[in-house]
């Protein structure tokens, strides 16, 4: 994933797993269905594992219900394809359940920048709420499973429920955080600092979730990270030899261990 380690499975009654890192269909649906139409019904917030990620910790058994009656329906979105994209008339945002995403906004020129990476339990498609359409794609980078939030739908909710309302700020926030860090990683670190502050970023959000922080798959390219990074792809490639050789890291195709995280953080 940025995917789970291979032993870790999806709790909830969606129909499908976790093998090997990968979502996986129980009953696969057909290659004629498009991927994005193909909604099913969504596990309740109340019974969902993933739900101290997604809303606050203190609401109520009749507060959880209310929620429970907005977030109706779930998504598959197959590797590669899109969840939507930039243009398209903001409705709804998302929580991924399983897999993972990248976010992309495209140049002039053709050339794909990406602006995020995005795991279970965290969200999608906030970027749309300013200006009633999104300005970037977002793109499986995997298999994968979103819960659909209408907007409008929740925002009646937040009225009601103030936690719920405050939580919504806060990711709102994290948002505008996240974005002023990449700023200032593309603007003033050194090669080696992106690379590693970018693996110690991923380590801390897998231990957020329950997933081992010290070894994890990595669902991105190296492509992908040096289009995030702000770096060509034979930098990252040579900074993953770098830490390897200082035994910072040890990196086994995607797989990814972190040998010494006090070293990569003084990189």
């Amino acid at each position: 994933m940025l995917a789970a380690s291979p032993s870790a499975t999806v709790s909830g009654s969606e129909p499908q797993t976790l093998r090997m890192g990968r979502v996986v269909p129980i009953h696969p649906v057909s290659r004629a269905e498009a991927p994005q139409q193909r909604a099913q019904r969504a596990p309740r917030c109340s019974a969902c594992a993933m739900r101290a990620l997604c809303i606050p910790a203190d609401l109520s058994a009749q507060e959880l219900a209310r929620l429970d009656e907005i977030i109706c329906s779930t998504r598959s979105v197959r590797r590669g394809d899109t969840l939507y994209r930039a243009g398209d008339a903001f409705q709804s945002i998302y929580a991924v359940r399983a897999g993972s995403f990248k976010t992309i906004v495209m140049h002039r020129d053709g050339r794909e920048h990406v602006t995020g990476f995005q795991i279970a339990g965290e969200a999608l498609g906030l970027d749309g709420v300013g200006a009633a359409h999104h300005n970037c794609d977002a793109i499986a980078l995997e298999d994968s499973v979103v819960c659909i939030i209408p907007f409008a739908q929740l925002e009646a909710v937040c009225r009601e429920l103030k936690p719920m309302q405050h939580h919504i700020y806060q990711m709102m926030s994290s948002e505008i955080v996240r974005e002023s860090s990449q700023m200032m990683l593309l603007g003033t670190m050194t090669a080696e600092q992106r690379v590693a502050t970018f693996l110690l970023n991923l380590s801390r959000r897998f231990k957020a979730r329950g997933f081992s922080a010290a070894e994890f798959n990595l669902r991105m390219t190296r492509e992908e990270i040096g289009c995030y990074l702000g770096m060509k792809l034979e930098t990252v490639s040579r900074m993953f030899s770098k830490f390897q050789r200082e035994r910072l890291v040890d990196a086994n195709g995607k797989t990814i261990r972190i040998v010494d995280p006090e070293g990569l953080a003084r990189v």
